[in-house]
């Protein structure tokens, strides 16, 4: 006897929200909150300076970039646990926005392709969180871009993807909130690496802050459709007929 399961998508005809709605503004929330843990602990060891300080580099203590605030133990370990579980999570959020579109688009590329992107990018995030800055760099700044990089291209995406769809007729509310969340993360970004180049290294670490809280902004704006929506996964046994022996 064999199992076999499948995810089945079924959409909601009732007002009442669904409770897949609380998945993605959680998801924001916690992974903001850990991280935010980790630059405190950061600050009180010492490690780096204050967000609102001027950076110094002959001093003792390196600018506050996210990356470097978890690269010292015990911040360390937070910052990995931190990354592996919204990478997981993360991922998830996507397939099942995947789930969501899969019979609704017209263009299923946008959709598949929409989600590889994403999928990588949560990948780079693992890398974020195993690889620490000072120690691999290159396979750090890799997990970086791919987060980024591919991290910005599914904003647009999906932005552009809430739009077209226009699910329950709120698709034009929500695509307003999700082009000016992609157009900030993208500002963002562009200045980050501005003021990297430039030196400008609290500026930039503000603003790669900035970048992170408005990409977990987004995600959590995933709520507006899933609130309508609910996902099961089941499971089905194999017709018994289909195993016997042939009679003779």
């Amino acid at each position: 006897m064999h199992d076999s399961s499948s995810v089945v998508f079924r959409g909601c005809r009732m007002w009442t929200c669904s409770p897949w709605a609380l998945l993605p503004p959680i998801y924001s929330l916690l992974t903001a909150a850990g991280l935010w843990a980790v630059y405190f602990l950061a600050v009180d060891e010492e490690k780096i300076v204050p967000l609102g300080s001027k950076y110094r580099g002959n001093g003792s203590f390196y600018p506050p970039y996210i990356s470097i605030a978890g690269n010292f133990p015990p911040a360390s370990c937070i910052f990995s646990e931190v990354m592996n579980l919204a990478a997981f999570v993360g991922f998830v959020i996507a397939a099942l926005r995947y789930l969501q579109l899969r019979q609704k688009m017209d263009k299923q590329w946008l959709n598949v392709g929409s989600l590889a992107a994403f999928s990588v990018g949560c990948f780079g995030m693992t890398l974020v969180g195993n690889f620490q800055l000072f120690t691999e760099e290159t396979m750090h700044n890799f997990g970086t871009f791919l987060t980024f990089i591919l991290g910005t291209l599914f904003c647009w995406v999906q932005s552009y993807v809430t739009l077209r769809v226009n699910l329950r007729n709120e698709g034009r509310k929500a695509a307003a909130l999700r082009f000016l969340l992609s157009g900030s993360i993208t500002l963002c970004m562009i200045l980050y690496f501005s003021l990297m180049a430039q030196g400008l290294h609290v500026h930039a670490a503000q603003c790669q802050w900035a970048l992170v809280m408005f990409f977990l902004a987004f995600l959590a704006t995933f709520a507006i459709e899933f609130r309508h929506s609910h996902f099961q996964v089941v499971c089905t046994e194999r017709s018994a007929s289909r195993h016997q022996p042939d009679g003779l």
